[in-house]
């Protein structure tokens, strides 16, 4: 597999190595030791698969306390997928990273904890799949705003499908420093 170091710290965009025929293909998804020799180390605890069609926008997520690191694929479509530093302190704080991810280039993508989450389906529908290092906590989970002017993430779909939750989120300047987690340098 071949790793790639993105800008942000920490997040990773993985191509994962294709054995492939006239019959079809074999790739590992996942590989404990061979993904913690390249800094993506679980353990992870959850496995959670989203289904979505052309224009939905979920995101941007996190989780704190309860950071959840999350390696995020897909498995049938096509995604705009997106990370974004909220760590306080962090050089990269607002910073976002994003890349194409598709069932044809089979990449994934690492986000440790301490980075929001979204991803915006690009194809007539998607299937999409992470693991997560932490468990689901309702009470921990905040969104910060798709549309956060400061972040100024540029969006491949002009008008998404959001949820009210997402759709009323907040920008990332009025979140409460309670809520956001720490940059560890």
């Amino acid at each position: 597999m071949k790793v790639i170091d993105t800008p942000l710290p920490g997040v990773k965009l993985i191509e994962p190595h294709i054995v492939g025929d006239e019959r079809g293909f074999f790739m590992e998804s996942f590989q404990a030791q061979r993904y913690a020799d390249a800094g993506i180390a679980g353990p992870f605890v959850q496995d959670n698969v989203s289904s979505s069609q052309y224009g939905v926008l979920r995101g941007l997520h996190f989780q704190h306390p309860h950071g959840q690191g999350k390696l995020v694929w897909v498995v049938q479509g096509e995604v705009f997928d997106v990370a974004v530093d909220i760590r306080q302190g962090s050089p990269t704080r607002g910073q976002w990273f994003g890349a194409m991810l598709s069932a044809n280039n089979k990449r994934q993508l690492w986000l440790p904890a301490g980075y929001a989450h979204g991803f915006c389906v690009t194809s007539e529908a998607a299937l999409f799949v992470y693991k997560c290092t932490d468990y689901y906590q309702p009470d921990a989970e905040t969104a910060v705003l798709w549309s956060d002017p400061a972040i100024a993430i540029n969006w491949p779909v002009e008008c998404p499908r959001l949820s009210a939750r997402d759709a009323s989120a907040s920008p990332l300047s009025e979140i409460d420093a309670l809520r956001l987690p720490d940059y560890q340098a």
